[in-house]
């Protein structure tokens, strides 16, 4: 049973021009991991590839009927130095934070984080029971915003634009722009695109890209083919394409094997030094060890206690 919220849908405005496809680099296969207190992911963009898919660090999926695989949820936990975009298709889940925001996210909405200086925030699932199914992505800060006050925005299903295309499939658009439809939210410096595209059974999707920007898709269910003519790859379920950076693409052409769903994610790298430490990501490790001191020593807020708690 498909639990996801029906979408209204805009009419595309522009046709994506692409005259040579990006190819696939690499497939990837996410690695099963339990996080937060025990909820089960699939951790797909993992921080071997940070250098390959900068300014992205990392890309969470979780989907399950299951409660005991997300009842747990996310509680208090801190970051420093960059962003957090969470994505749900289904469930509902509430965030709070130290900087004082609260949101529920629900079914087809989403949530951005601007860490920066440091937030401690908690993510907790309002059902005990259905579907909860969604992504997590982290978009790295550069070095002069790592230290920029902690930001947050709430983005209900019905602010997030959903375009119908011609051939049956739509994009819904969180980030970016795709056919003439401005996303949701649009960021400087790293200037990420983010799509969630369903396509129906034998039918394209065309989406121009700016050269030197790092792309992937990552199929969530059905298989599409990556590519033109005989550069073309599949890419299976729970799988990740890498996109080539070929300097001769203008773009990526997707094409639906089955009835496929898929995220479509690019930016503009940063080209700067990566230091994680957990939840913390900046430049230097000295400024890890400052980040932890902080953290130690409780320069990081607190989430107040909750009215009634």
């Amino acid at each position: 049973m498909d639990t996801r919220t029906p979408f209204t849908t805009v009419a595309a405005t522009a046709a994506e021009s692409v005259q040579r496809s990006r190819t696939v680099d690499r497939v990837v296969r996410g690695i099963a991991t339990s996080d937060g207190a025990g909820v089960k992911l699939t951790r797909v963009l993992t921080q071997n590839l940070q250098r390959r898919l900068d300014p992205f660090l990392m890309l969470d999926a979780f989907g399950t009927d299951s409660k005991d695989d997300y009842i747990g949820g996310f509680p208090d936990h801190p970051h420093r130095g960059f962003e957090t975009i969470t994505y749900m298709l289904a469930g509902r889940m509430r965030h709070r934070d130290s900087a004082g925001n609260e949101g529920l996210l629900q079914n087809g909405g989403a949530q951005w984080m601007v860490a920066g200086a440091g937030v401690v925030h908690s993510e907790m699932p309002e059902q005990e029971d259905g579907r909860m199914e969604g992504f997590q992505l982290w978009l790295n800060l550069p070095a002069a915003d790592k230290m920029t006050a902690p930001w947050y925005r709430d983005m209900p299903s019905a602010e997030i634009p959903t375009v119908a295309l011609d051939n049956g499939g739509t994009v819904r658009v969180l980030a970016g722009a795709s056919h003439g439809v401005a996303g949701a939210i649009k960021r400087p410096v790293t200037e990420p695109l983010y799509l969630d595209v369903h396509l129906p059974p034998g039918q394209t999707f065309r989406q121009a890209l700016p050269g030197g920007h790092n792309a992937f898709v990552y199929v969530y269910q059905g298989e599409v083919s990556i590519g033109d003519g005989d550069d073309r790859a599949v890419v299976e379920p729970q799988r990740m394409g890498v996109l080539d950076n070929a300097g001769v693409a203008d773009g990526v052409v997707v094409r639906a094997d089955a009835d496929a769903r898929f995220l479509l994610i690019a930016g503009k790298p940063l080209n700067e030094p990566i230091a994680q430490y957990g939840p913390f990501v900046m430049n230097t490790q000295e400024q890890i060890y400052q980040t932890l001191a902080d953290f130690r020593d409780g320069r990081f807020a607190t989430i107040a206690a909750a009215s009634g708690a």
